[in-house]
């Protein structure tokens, strides 16, 4: 994996919630945006599969295309996504051409319920160990 320490923007998502977080090399981290997608709630059972997975696919299509529009006005130059897994699958797979260029790297982990304080902890205790 090729990631660096200090990305300039940082999603954070799950199934149902996304935030896009913010830090200036050697500053806080900020909350930019956030996302909630509540259809993608609730037990996957048998018949809802399908469904469920339409949600999840328009979630992180939806995510992408927030991305891809900042990308394209210049906001960030580097991104690094934490998400678990399927879900990380399906947000690298909607990545448009100018996010996927910009982004530097991948953790299978979901930080979405943690608050601003702990989470920028963790984000920068999980992008070291990923750096090395």
């Amino acid at each position: 994996m090729n990631t660096t320490l200090n990305p300039d923007w940082i999603l954070i998502a799950n199934t149902t919630r996304a935030r896009v977080l913010q830090q200036q090399r050697g500053g806080v981290m900020e909350v930019l945006e956030s996302f909630v997608h509540p259809a993608g709630r609730g037990q996957a059972t048998p018949p809802l599969l399908d469904a469920r997975q339409k949600e999840y696919t328009r979630f992180a299509q939806e995510l992408a295309q927030y991305l891809e529009a900042e990308a394209r006005m210049g906001h960030f130059s580097a991104l690094v996504i934490l998400a678990p897994l399927p879900f990380l699958d399906e947000l690298r797979g909607t990545l448009g051409k100018f996010t996927a260029r910009l982004l530097v790297g991948t953790v299978e982990r979901d930080l979405t319920s943690w608050g601003i304080a702990e989470l920028a902890r963790q984000v920068s205790r999980e992008l070291a160990e990923v750096a090395h």
